[in-house]
């Protein structure tokens, strides 16, 4: 993935780009919550976090691109409005289970991590990553234990 389509595939999961009816806008991280068809497709969390890599360069220079900050200020907060918090519409029309608001928590901690420790700049790549990189040996371990 390079930078221009990791910028497409962003705006797609934060539901900002022109093409409404694109697979990505229709199925993306926000779009999987609305409407909510009753699973998290974790895909759209592995793809989020490789877009973060790819655009690691980014968020170090002097002025962040206004579009990439709120694309992912975008994805966190909606997601958490309408997922996380128990008056939002997932949880308050009980669409939502408990161990899916746990996971869809889980992400956004470490997509908002990520770019939290990118944003303090001198090429922190590792350590935005290092949380994300935890929860991958995590769930391979508990995949290949079954």
């Amino acid at each position: 993935m390079d930078k221009v389509e990791a910028l497409f595939l962003l705006k797609c999961h934060a539901f900002v780009h022109e093409d409404l009816e694109h697979e990505k806008m229709q199925h993306g991280f926000l779009g999987m919550l609305r409407p909510f068809r009753g699973e998290l497709d974790e895909r759209n969390f592995h793809e989020l976090m490789q877009i973060i890599e790819v655009l690691a360069e980014e968020f170090e220079k002097p002025q962040v691109s206004r579009v990439i900050f709120s694309c992912f200020w975008s994805i966190c907060q909606l997601a958490r409005s309408w997922a996380i918090y128990p008056d939002g519409m997932l949880q308050r029309n009980r669409l939502i289970s408990k161990e899916q608001v746990g996971q869809m928590e889980e992400w956004l901690d470490m997509i908002s991590y990520a770019v939290m420790v990118l944003l303090e700049g001198e090429g922190q790549l590792d350590e935005a990553l290092w949380e994300y990189r935890e929860y991958l040996q995590k769930n391979i371990g508990d995949e290949s234990s079954n």
